[in-house]
């Protein structure tokens, strides 16, 4: 089965999807040139807009008729996403984003900085405008949790001892948080409390294996199809889950290359870790793990009634999946 993105996941919520993109545009602007300028470039190298399709279909999977303010806080959802990269890629002294240059890249570290705090404001001051105690509960939260699981991915680079229940800590803060914002968020505003649980685990266990795909594709894949270079987590020194499989998967010289590249970061040994990562069944451990995330994802999402709209979101689970068979 092949889903095609546009026809199987997007095509539902297409009118909405519309009016949310101007909406960002709208939201963006600023008095200050070179603000909208800075912002206007990270919001258009945006990659397919996920987080907020998403909160369109759990808008619409929760019964909700009247899609104005679910399209709001789309928009929200993908200022804060945005945001979240544009401090990612400063942090990581990245030049490339989805093969882009990015803003740090193409104006400096102050400008990159200064223009995603603006973006993180803005999405707070859009969010205040829906009136809900409930969801600015849940977003100030939320995104404190977000900017804990980039602190944590911190500090256990270069940590060779990292287990995988930390990994998972943080890409829960890192990546699935704002996937939860966002479903969870449209059961709030539809004012469903029965949907808030399954459609937060959705999410939650779905950007879980959403991640663990990305680090496998970091071993399998090439700078063309990823947008970034291979082996760039490698030489942050950044232990994901291929790396700690691989060290309990290895011994003996193996295991000391896995250790000292964590350790020590670079590409200088890069041909070597990625043979020892694809020989010693970390992939294979991941792909499990990934396929294990979806499952009980999926499981949440079907206590929700049958729709087109669920339906959607089951194709984006599978999409996301299939990248890695």
């Amino acid at each position: 089965m092949t889903i095609d993105f546009k026809q199987d996941i997007l095509a539902p919520v297409a009118t909405e999807f519309a009016a949310m993109d101007k909406l960002i545009n709208e939201g963006i602007s600023s008095k200050v040139a070179l603000v909208m300028a800075v912002s206007k470039h990270v919001v258009e190298a945006g990659g397919k807009r996920m987080r907020p399709i998403m909160c369109l279909l759990a808008a619409r999977a929760c019964g909700e008729t009247d899609l104005d303010q679910a399209q709001k806080l789309a928009a929200i959802i993908e200022m804060l996403h945005t945001a979240t990269l544009v401090h990612d890629d400063v942090v990581d002294e990245s030049g490339l984003r989805r093969g882009k240059p990015t803003a740090n890249a193409t104006w400096n570290n102050q400008t990159a900085v200064l223009v995603g705090d603006f973006l993180i404001s803005r999405a707070f001051d859009l969010l205040v405008d829906l009136n809900n105690m409930v969801l600015l509960k849940d977003f100030s939260t939320g995104t404190c949790e977000i900017a804990e699981g980039e602190v944590l991915q911190l500090q256990a680079q270069h940590q060779p001892d990292t287990d995988e229940a930390t990994y998972l800590s943080i890409i829960h803060g890192k990546t699935s948080r704002l996937f939860e914002l966002a479903t969870e968020g449209a059961a709030i505003l539809a004012g469903k409390e029965q949907y808030r649980e399954p459609l937060r685990l959705f999410a939650g266990h779905f950007g879980n294996a959403f991640q663990i795909i990305d680090d496998i594709l970091d071993y399998t894949s090439d700078a063309e199809t990823l947008g970034k270079n291979i082996g760039d987590d490698l030489m942050e020194g950044k232990p994901t889950l291929p790396l700690i499989s691989a060290l309990q998967n290895t011994t003996g010289e193996d295991h000391d290359i896995i250790r000292r590249s964590i350790a020590t970061g670079g590409v200088s040994e890069l041909d070597r870790v990625i043979q020892i990562v694809q020989n010693s069944g970390a992939l294979d451990y991941c792909r499990q793990r990934a396929t294990e995330e979806t499952e009980t994802a999926l499981k949440a999402l079907f206590q929700l009634p049958e729709s087109e709209y669920r339906h959607a979101l089951y194709n984006l689970a599978q999409m996301a999946l299939h990248r890695i068979q």
